[in-house]
Order: structure tokens, then C-alpha cells, then sequence
């Protein structure tokens, strides 16, 4: 026999194969052959008949298409509605760092600090570096050193401060 002709043989037999057993499994859950896909065209002893009761979930009902299980009857949970605003704030935040513009820069050892909640504070730090009027900057701060007065606005001390951006 010709290498091709065998090749083309098994591919009709596969193709056979496949159609007389493809669809068993959606119509008695892959357990027996129905008559309609027999070889011999009998149904065989085994094979349930259309008659049968539904013997699970699994088994399809007459509003599903055929050979789909039914979906769940029951409703799916939802979350009720809010009980009210949270108590307490959602996102934590550490009460010594701040952030916002220097509204009085230089190059130390006193800034004037404005965060977007309009809060002026009065920073003090040696040797910080030099920060232009304007720039947004992220402060570490520590409690004041009671012996300097930095200006107006709520005096801390820098711990750490860089800008942002």
C-alpha cells in the first residue's frame, strides 16, 4: 500500500472513530453509545432511554438547550447597602509627614511650609539644602525646638525633607 493511501485511510478511519463517539457524552454524560450513534444502528443494553427520569443537576432540563446543564436556580449574593460612612479614615496616614510648597525657601534654617489642606507650617532644620518658594517637597518632621522661632504656622522640627516630582 502507498505511504499516502494508508495516511488518508487512517484519517477516514479517525474521522469515522470521532463521529460515531463524539457525541455520547453530551446527551448520557459519556457512559453509553444511543442507538442513533451505533455502528450496527441497535441500541445496546445499556444505553438509557428517552424516557428516563433526570437523575441530577447535571442532566439538562427542558428550558436549556440540548445537551447544556441547566444554570443554578438560586440568585446570586449581593452586598447590602452602606451602614454609613467609615469612622475612622481609610487610608492610613503617619501623622509626622507632611507635604506641600515651600512658601518661604532659601537655604535654612527656617521654611515655611502650606499643605493642600491650607495648614502653615513653620519648619526648622540645619543643614537641609536650598528649597526655591514653590517647590513641593515631602517633610519628616519632629517635635519644635522651643529656643527658635521660624515664623508663622504650626513650628516642627525637619527630620528629613526632599522634594516631590
Amino acid at each position: 500500500m502507498h505511504p499516502r493511501t494508508r495516511t488518508t485511510l487512517t484519517g477516514a478511519g479517525l474521522a469515522t472513530l470521532l463521529a460515531l463517539t463524539g457525541c455520547a457524552g453530551a446527551r448520557s454524560g459519556g457512559d453509553a453509545v444511543s442507538a442513533e450513534q451505533s455502528p450496527s444502528g441497535t441500541p445496546s443494553d445499556s444505553a438509557p432511554t428517552s424516557a428516563a427520569a433526570p437523575t441530577g443537576p447535571s442532566d439538562p432540563t427542558p428550558s436549556s438547550p440540548a445537551g447544556r446543564p441547566s444554570r443554578a436556580q438560586t440568585p446570586l449574593p449581593t452586598l447590602g447597602p452602606p451602614t454609613g460612612p467609615p469612622r475612622n479614615p481609610t487610608d492610613a496616614r503617619k501623622a509626622n509627614v507632611l507635604a506641600g510648597r515651600i512658601t518661604r525657601g532659601g537655604d535654612g534654617p527656617c521654611y515655611g511650609l502650606v499643605t493642600d489642606d491650607g495648614r502653615q507650617y513653620a519648619l526648622h532644620g540645619t543643614g537641609m539644602g536650598t528649597f526655591a518658594v514653590g517647590t513641593t517637597v515631602r517633610v519628616t518632621v519632629g517635635p519644635a525646638d522651643r529656643t527658635v522661632d521660624c515664623g508663622p504656622g504650626t513650628p516642627a522640627t525637619i527630620v528629613t525633607i526632599s522634594p516631590v516630582g
